[in-house]
């Protein structure tokens, strides 16, 4: 069915319905473009119309938030400067929805397809839970462009973005690996000297977030066969409560740092670093930065540009370059993944770490080292 016949036969108002779900769309509005004619009699005392434009935004654009939604210090956040960028720099507009419960994640995505005003040039889609949700909608919505980050959909409607985590987790784990045999101490944390265990948070148990506990796993054996990766799930990307709990007992149980792949869950993993001593290491973002509170205790962030697949997508929109249908992947050779370390105490880690870390990082890129992206 034709979107806008759609909406004349249904007499949708457009996104207003969103505030009453999510607080409202923080994004500006579109701009309505005006036309002023002002009439010239020329010399000859014919009459000439000038007309001139006011023009609205590059385009309109809507964001659909993960689980967790903004505040995470991480997944959510580094969208949000993706978008923020896109304003800044090409001058786009757009309005945003933070879904509660994944049964929303339709909802949402179908009050932007359907919206008049403004008309939505793209909707990102962030996070693979929207998957199920984003297949039938581009279905019911062929004309509306959309873009899914963390997963694929083979429809010409949409743009697929993803990544390759487990080669980042590798590089964190390999790093967690080398630390945690030797005495090491900075900040507020401090490694036993003889510790041969480290631990892995994730948020919901799902093939994605396993790519992340596969690579960490392989990176730290790659550091010592012997080495011991303590693995847990929260079952949520928004209990701080619950990562806290996890991370104190492997901190307790003997492990000196713990990665997490948990969104906002991961944010009780710092505390429990900060409070037994130890050492984390963020996703995501470089969460050394987007929550300093923790920088004392943050390694190093296995950083996922999420920010670089929205502002692409938006940008293709804006350049007539829209590549719905395609699959575009970012891993280490482009940056589109990385392992960057703490802001605070980065600097201390020992050379002849970093070394071994960033000869990993080109092993991986030229192929001498496979990285396993699942756990079975």
């Amino acid at each position: 069915m034709d979107r806008r016949k759609f909406l004349k036969a249904t007499g949708v108002a457009g996104i207003a319905g969103l505030a009453g779900c999510s607080g409202g769309p923080t994004g500006g509005d579109s701009t309505a473009t005006e036309t002023d004619t002002e009439a010239d009699t020329t010399e000859s005392g014919e009459t000439t119309q000038e007309t001139t434009e006011e023009s609205g935004p590059a385009a309109n654009i809507g964001m659909v938030y993960a689980l967790g939604g903004l505040g995470d210090k991480s997944f959510n956040d580094a969208a949000k400067r993706g978008i923020e960028r896109a304003k800044s720099e090409l001058g786009i507009e757009y309005n945003e929805a933070q879904p509660s419960a994944a049964e929303e994640f339709p909802t949402f995505q179908r009050r932007f397809a359907q919206s008049a005003n403004p008309d939505y040039d793209l909707i990102c889609c962030i996070g693979f839970a929207q998957k199920s949700a984003l297949k039938q909608t581009s279905k019911n919505f062929p004309d509306q462009k959309f873009m899914l980050v963390d997963d694929q959909i083979d429809r010409d409607n949409v743009a697929s973005y993803t990544f390759k985590e487990h080669e980042g987790s590798f590089l964190v784990g390999h790093l967690a690996g080398l630390l945690t045999t030797q005495q090491f101490e900075a900040g507020a944390g401090s490694t036993s000297g003889n510790s041969k265990k480290v631990g892995f948070v994730g948020g919901r148990e799902a093939p994605l977030i396993k790519k992340f506990q596969a690579g960490f796993e392989a990176g730290a054996k790659h550091a010592d066969e012997e080495l011991t990766v303590s693995t847990a799930y929260a079952g949520s990307f928004s209990d701080s409560a619950k990562g806290k709990e996890i991370a104190t007992s492997m901190y307790e149980d003997g492990a000196d740092i713990v990665y997490h792949a948990a969104g906002g869950t991961g944010l009780g993993v710092f505390q429990a670093a900060q409070e037994q001593g130890k050492f984390a290491i963020g996703v995501d973002s470089d969460q050394s930065k987007t929550d300093p509170n923790y920088a004392n205790v943050i390694l190093a962030s296995m950083v996922k540009r999420v920010e670089t697949a929205v502002h692409t997508s938006v940008e293709n929109i804006t350049e007539d370059e829209y590549n719905g249908g395609e699959k575009t992947t970012l891993g280490l050779e482009k940056n589109g993944i990385e392992c960057v370390y703490g802001q605070e105490i980065g600097g201390g880690i020992p050379e002849d770490v970093k070394t071994a870390v960033s000869e990993s990082r080109q092993a991986i890129i030229d192929g001498d080292i496979s990285v396993p992206d699942t756990t079975e």
